[in-house]
């Protein structure tokens, strides 16, 4: 497992503290793709991941032949309880499974301190996964978590079955998480992934699950097949 930052990840930092110092403002559009990766010396490849990143988490929006451009405030829902991937798919009568794309140990990036509550000087696991109902691909998955509370936990355990491991083993009570949800057009890795057409709707959800006592302990960006997946809320 690696334990450097990726350098897209130094360039999302880069670009975020920026849009938060104020170079460039809600509605303004970023410089070319091609602007972009001569000013940090990389390809546009390893840039346009740092930008597909931010987009992901709601800080740029991405229209297409027009731009890149820093992203509005958008309406939230806020819903409690937590609850796993796995208890929900099993709860409908479907078998639930997962597809680990990439797992390794990093720093944390300044969204993943900011929502972990974390410094720059720990670590987190960082971790992506495709997750299926009955072998039908429902979500892709992006979850980061201090590395501090399952270091000692084995891979098995934590893509398995990692909210029962922190309860039976940790000894943690699972409390409330936060969820920003919103719609986007599925990039095309995401839609290979997902078994989609490049192009077809998909629900972005990033959410950040607490214990009971208020410690955050997972910060997840998800991105769900519109066509085979919707949230109830209840109020």
């Amino acid at each position: 497992m690696k334990d450097t930052m990726p350098i897209y990840l130094q360039i999302h930092d880069q670009i975020r503290t920026e849009i938060e110092a104020g170079k460039w403002q809600v509605g303004d559009r970023l410089p070319s793709e091609r602007e972009l990766a001569e000013r940090f010396g990389v390809s546009r490849m390893t840039l346009r991941q740092a930008i597909q990143t931010l987009a992901d988490e709601g800080v740029l929006e991405r229209k297409i032949g027009s731009g890149t451009y820093v992203a509005k405030q958008k309406v939230q829902e806020w819903m409690t309880g937590t609850t796993s991937f796995t208890d929900i798919i099993q709860s409908q009568g479907k078998v639930p499974s997962s597809k680990v794309i990439a797992y390794f140990v990093t720093q944390p990036s300044s969204s993943e301190q900011e929502k972990l509550q974390l410094t720059g000087h720990d670590k987190i696991l960082r971790m992506e996964r495709i997750r299926y109902a009955d072998d039908i691909p429902i979500c892709f998955e992006v979850t980061s978590i201090p590395y501090s509370l399952i270091k000692n936990y084995n891979k098995a355990e934590i893509t398995q079955s990692f909210y029962h491991v922190l309860g039976e083993k940790g000894h943690h009570e699972i409390g409330t998480s936060n969820q920003t949800i919103s719609a986007m057009i599925a990039a095309e890795k995401i839609a290979e992934y997902l078994e989609m057409k490049k192009g077809e709707a998909i629900l972005k959800v990033r959410q950040v699950s607490y214990f009971k006592d208020g410690i955050p302990f997972e910060y997840v960006r998800s991105q769900y097949v519109g066509s085979r997946f919707e949230f109830y809320l209840q109020k």
